[in-house]
């Protein structure tokens, strides 16, 4: 998007989002991450991203998705924390429901949420890992001005392994390093 307004609003993750973890569980959003996940896994995540909004910002945050002027809850992004080649980092991911895909919300939602974890700044970098054949998560890395660092194997879910994209995102300042 070429204006400095977002098309989108991130919300704290909470009770109420059950139902919006079970509508991205769907076979046509999980193919790159191993497939849907069970009921007692999504019980078990859900507890995972409502506990995440009572930490400190530092440790992470999961967020819903609000699409703008509409007010409709589209999807869902988070940053945490994860140690990546020896040293901590932020990673990131995210899922847009099927009939809000093509519109531009992913990319101002990754954008945004980039913000919340340099404004969080314990981390110099936030990296995004999607599949190497995920066409659709790798060019919203590129628009949301990610450096693609190269490929690499990674675990996700564990247990799954795949090949996936090492995209990375500065978040500090020149100024801002140590």
């Amino acid at each position: 998007m070429d204006n400095d307004i977002s098309p989108v609003r991130l919300e704290a993750w909470s009770e109420g989002d059950g139902e919006l973890l079970r509508a991205l569980n769907a076979p046509e959003l999980t193919e790159h991450l191993g497939g849907p996940e069970t009921e007692e896994q999504l019980v078990l995540r859900h507890r995972k991203y409502v506990g995440m909004s009572a930490q400190e910002p530092g440790a992470g945050r999961m967020f819903r998705i609000v699409l703008l002027p509409e007010e409709a809850v589209v999807g869902s992004i988070g940053f945490w924390v994860r140690t990546g080649d020896g040293e901590p980092t932020y990673e990131t991911g995210w899922a847009v429901l099927p009939g809000f895909q093509g519109r531009g919300v992913a990319t101002a939602a990754t954008r945004a949420v980039a913000g919340e974890a340099r404004r969080a700044g314990l981390h110099r970098f936030l990296h995004a890992y999607p599949s190497t054949d995920n066409g659709a998560s790798n060019a919203v890395c590129r628009k949301a001005g990610f450096e693609l660092l190269g490929e690499r194997d990674f675990e996700y879910p564990p247990g799954h392994p795949m090949r996936c994209n090492d995209w990375r995102l500065e978040l500090t300042e020149p100024d801002d390093r140590p």
